[in-house]
């Protein structure tokens, strides 16, 4: 089980559960073709949004097998909200989980997402106790690929076309890393 005591500090950042006023920042991420174009999910009216918002409120621990943790991220020194990330706990057998993240164009290429998502990979591993994380990507989406790649994720698998996506079949990415190369890494 893992119930983090917020705000979880890194060097520039924090992480915290997401919030009724992250709905103006929220709602322009995932209004923005840009944004969404390789995500799971089209364009959402700020109504959608509000709504993936009010879920993403609940995700504040991972309890058992199937729940998730949404974690807005903020800036410290701003207080600015400019993405958010996740950690999923897939298996707890076989002591697996998935990380995901999403950042505003305005913050990309900062190292805010590799801090982050190094953050929600400390608390899988050391927290959780997971044996491996996995991270998926649209194969068209290089930044995601190269940031899972920067985190030390190793790629294990591309899926040709193995979901219709977005009016297209798509190719997917599978990376992940286990936990004695977590250990290694640091």
């Amino acid at each position: 089980m893992l119930r983090p005591t917020f705000p979880i500090e890194t060097e520039r950042l924090l992480l915290r559960p997401c919030e009724p006023r992250d709905l103006d920042v929220m709602a322009d991420i995932r209004s923005r073709p840009d944004v969404v174009r390789y995500l799971y999910w089209d364009v959402q009216s700020r109504e959608e949004v509000a709504g993936a918002l009010a879920n993403r409120m609940t995700m504040t621990a991972l309890e058992k097998q199937g729940d998730g943790m949404a974690l807005a991220v903020e800036l410290k020194d701003t207080g600015a909200m400019i993405g958010d990330v996740v950690l999923q706990w897939l298996s707890e057998e076989h002591r697996q989980g998935e990380t995901g993240f999403v950042f505003h164009p305005d913050y990309h290429g900062k190292g805010y997402a590799f801090e982050a998502a190094r953050e929600m990979l400390r608390l899988g591993f050391d927290d959780l106790g997971l044996h491996r994380i996995i991270g998926r990507c649209d194969a068209r989406n290089t930044a995601s690929a190269r940031l899972l790649e920067r985190l030390g994720m190793r790629r294990e698998a591309h899926f040709r076309e193995n979901e219709w996506f977005k009016g297209e079949w798509g190719d997917e990415l599978i990376y992940a890393m286990l936990d004695r190369e977590w250990t290694e890494r640091r």
